[in-house]
């Protein structure tokens, strides 16, 4: 009895390799979990990058401007209050360094913030960590806010005074 029991756990971990676990799910009537969304990888940014002009400082780090623009039905108040209670201190938690926060004068129901890192691997560390913080989970599910999110890498050029 034990050998079967033995060959059956083999045939189970050869069978969800090769077929997967949402297969065998649906085999065993059983509804396929959803798959979790995952971020894009970043573009290459950071010391020792392509520079795309050369002008950029090679020793730059990699910087990320992130602009919010609340949509209709939510709240930039509320948006903002998420930042100011617990969005920064998880940043600061995961290792992502805050360079500022901005509300443009013309754009009200928008929030502009840069966050700067060693290189965009330890970027995308920092943000599959920061999303799979259950307090960030907590956080994002009670302080609800829907937002189209752009983004854009940077390398500082040769003349900042910030790199």
């Amino acid at each position: 009895m034990r050998k079967n029991s033995g060959l059956t756990l083999v045939a189970v971990a050869v069978a969800l390799t090769l077929s997967g676990a949402r297969g065998l799910a649906a085999q065993a009537g059983q509804a396929p979990a959803a798959p979790r969304p995952t971020a894009p990888a970043s573009p290459p940014c950071g010391p020792g990058q392509p520079a795309t002009s050369k002008s950029v400082d090679k020793a730059s780090r990699c910087f990320e401007m992130r602009t919010y623009t609340v949509q209709e039905g939510s709240s930039i108040e509320l948006l903002h209050n998420r930042f100011r209670t617990a969005t920064s201190r998880l940043f600061l938690k995961h290792g992502m360094q805050i360079i500022g926060y901005w509300q443009p004068v013309a754009t009200p129901n928008a929030l502009v913030y840069i966050l700067a890192y060693k290189d965009n691997a330890e970027r995308d560390r920092a943000w599959a960590a920061f999303s799979a913080d259950p307090e960030w989970v907590k956080t994002r599910t009670e302080m609800a806010v829907n937002v189209k999110v752009d983004s854009v890498f940077m390398g500082a050029t040769d003349y900042s005074p910030i790199k």
